[in-house]
């Protein structure tokens, strides 16, 4: 079988999907990465490889805050920054989105397409309120299942309002909230609009929300933050399918379109990357003011690849 293989790397969750030669999802992997990306790519590879004996691949991509990482270790074809691998799914699937609202386990992003192509986005730059990390938080501070969470909020009729600006305000006034005697569902009902307020008005801020508006990223999952866009936007909000491993999708979409417009062969180095041994380590470059981190990945103490430097004094040069 002849796929394409997509990797998203991020703080959280480490996603691999196999898309076949007609874009459609064979398999998708939602993997934790538990400060270890290398460890999550390792065990994704060897559970697809377990899966599936008589498999081809012919195209890989990878996105994500560990893109780089992932695409030496892999052998990429292209690798891709989050924006452009959400957009790039988002489009494939559904061609007439024009806004993109994205919620991951530890950022948050909007993405705004006119006529196929982005033209604006912005992310979260400080606080994390409103990202799965933070709802897990909750949901455990409380005792219920993240995945009741929304169900939960949606049995509220009268939500009590909760500050949103800031996750360590947010905590503080939904305990508040609690000694006062509000109910369960009440507070995540408040929470769910209260976080919704604080992406509209920071992440979204000064952006034009149009229709068709997709919902991806994991906390797509939770039904209230979903509700609470749509009462807020006065807009259907759509949850795609595979809506927490839209980044991946889009990988392996980019690096398809890559390989067959260009009529070339895959850089990618096996399976057996599964099985290898491999190390980072990373040194203080102290050739001018910047201080650069060099990072080095190592395999069997054989150099691989070096990045971070900005004048490619490290990146251009590799040990033998």
């Amino acid at each position: 079988m002849q796929c394409c293989l997509g990797i998203d790397v991020g703080s959280v969750s480490t996603n691999l999907v196999l898309l076949d030669d007609k874009k459609r999802l064979v398999k998708k992997l939602y993997l934790s990465t538990s400060g270890n990306p290398i460890g999550a790519i390792k065990r994704g590879l060897g559970i697809l490889q377990d899966e599936f004996k008589n498999l081809e691949i012919f195209a890989v991509g990878t996105t994500g805050s560990g893109r780089q990482l992932a695409s030496i270790l892999v052998g990429a074809d292209i690798t891709k920054n989050e924006i452009t691998a959400h957009a790039a799914a988002a489009l494939e699937y559904y061609p007439e989105t024009q806004t993109i609202l994205e919620i991951g386990g530890q950022d948050s992003k909007i993405i705004i397409i006119r006529n196929k192509t982005v033209v604006d986005f912005a992310m979260n730059t400080v606080c994390a309120a409103g990202t799965g990390s933070f709802l897990d938080r909750q949901a455990q501070r409380l005792g219920i299942p993240i995945d009741k969470f929304g169900e939960i909020a949606l049995k509220s009729n009268n939500p009590t309002r909760i500050a949103g600006r800031c996750a360590v305000f947010a905590e503080s006034d939904m305990i508040h909230k609690q000694q006062m005697g509000y109910a369960i569902e009440d507070i995540l009902k408040g929470l769910c609009e209260a976080l919704v307020r604080n992406y509209l008005s920071n992440v979204a801020k000064g952006k034009d929300i149009r229709p068709l508006i997709l919902f991806q990223g994991g906390v797509a999952a939770n039904i209230g933050i979903r509700r609470a866009f749509e009462e807020q936007l006065q807009s259907e909000i759509f949850v795609p399918e595979n809506y927490d491993v839209m980044g991946a999708v889009g990988a392996a979409i980019l690096a398809f379109n890559h390989i067959v417009s260009r009529k070339k062969t895959t850089n990618f180095l096996g399976m057996d990357v599964a099985f290898q041994d491999y190390k980072v380590k990373s040194f203080e470059c102290s050739g001018c003011p910047n201080a650069c981190e060099i990072i080095q990945l190592f395999s069997d103490e054989r150099l691989m690849a070096r990045w971070g430097d900005r004048c490619g004094k490290w990146s251009s040069t590799m040990a033998v």
